[in-house]
This record gives structure tokens, C-alpha cells and sequence, in this order.
């Protein structure tokens, strides 16, 4: 799996197999319909960063708890979401190692959800990014596996509830 470390911690991308799959069906059962984003700016959670003008592009539903709970045995039960993501419509994950987090901006609200190994929500809390985006995160993410039921964080928006990015124990 292609991940990308900053500092202390890991996020972790749509891995590549993953990725394959929901370039024909997506986990709501339906068929991958990639366009040219004209703008750009949407947040790929395949390769971690913003698309760019001209862009081709897919939105997709993704349900990161169950593929985690496939590979785990893990039961996440009424847990497993699923949800929109934007991925490229040809991409190989993240290119190397970040400065920092992925759709890190001062002021943005993210929910940082901690899981148990059973993918249960343990808890949560309300992330807004400070300025210094990387201990912001890592902030969150220290207290998050503090507890020693957390097995994994999904960072998700807080407007729209979209997966970002995982990060687990290391």
C-alpha cells in the first residue's frame, strides 16, 4: 500500500488494489465514470492532492471501514460507511513523501473518527486545522491512539462527511 509519512504518523491512501476495483465499480455497486475536471481543486484520495485543471478524473463511493474490515475480520456492522471520493482516472497512489497533510488549510474543519479493531467508533472529535497544519494533525492524532482500543483514524470534512485520508497505529 502506498502511504505517505510526515512526521509522526502515516496517511494512508486508497490502496492501489483498492483503487483498481473502484475504477470499473465503485462499493455502491456502481460503474466508474471518469470526466475532465475543467477547474480543479477536487481533493484526490487516491494520490493525496488537489487535481489539476484539465484533469481526468472520477467521483466514486468508497467504503474504507469495510475494505479495512475485509482484510481484518473486523465486524464494523452498522459503522461501515460508504461515501463520494474523488480518485484519478489513472493514477499509481501518492508520488513520494509530503511536507505535509493532505487537504491541510488553516481554518478547515475536519473530523478526526478513532475505530476500535472491531471497527466500532471509539470516538471522535473536531479538528479545525490551525496554522501550523502538521502538529494540528498530529495533535489530534497523539491524543486519538492514546486510548489502546484505537486500532485506525479516518480524517474526514466536516461539511460533506468525506473519507480523506486513514491513518493507523505504526
Amino acid at each position: 500500500m502506498k502511504t505517505t509519512t510526515y512526521t509522526a504518523y502515516t496517511a494512508r491512501a486508497i490502496p492501489p488494489a483498492a483503487l483498481e476495483e473502484l475504477r470499473t465499480t465503485d462499493d455502491a455497486g456502481h460503474p466508474c465514470v471518469p470526466f475532465t475536471d475543467e477547474e480543479g481543486g477536487a481533493p484526490l484520495r487516491c494520490c493525496l492532492r488537489l487535481s489539476e485543471p484539465g484533469e481526468r478524473i472520477a467521483l466514486v463511493s468508497y467504503a474504507p471501514l469495510r475494505r479495512w474490515a475485509a482484510q481484518t475480520w473486523a465486524k464494523p456492522g452498522a459503522y461501515d460507511e460508504q461515501g463520494p471520493v474523488f480518485i484519478c482516472a489513472a493514477c499509481d497512489g501518492p508520488a513520494g513523501e509530503a511536507e505535509e497533510y493532505p487537504f491541510a488549510r488553516a481554518g478547515a474543519l475536519r473530523t478526526v473518527r478513532r475505530y476500535d479493531a472491531e471497527g466500532r467508533i471509539v470516538g471522535g472529535r473536531l479538528l479545525e486545522i490551525p496554522e501550523d497544519t502538521t502538529k494540528g494533525y498530529e495533535t489530534a492524532f497523539e491524543e486519538a491512539f492514546k486510548d489502546p482500543e484505537v486500532a485506525l483514524v479516518h480524517v474526514r470534512a466536516l461539511e460533506y462527511g468525506c473519507f480523506h485520508f486513514e491513518v493507523r497505529r505504526a
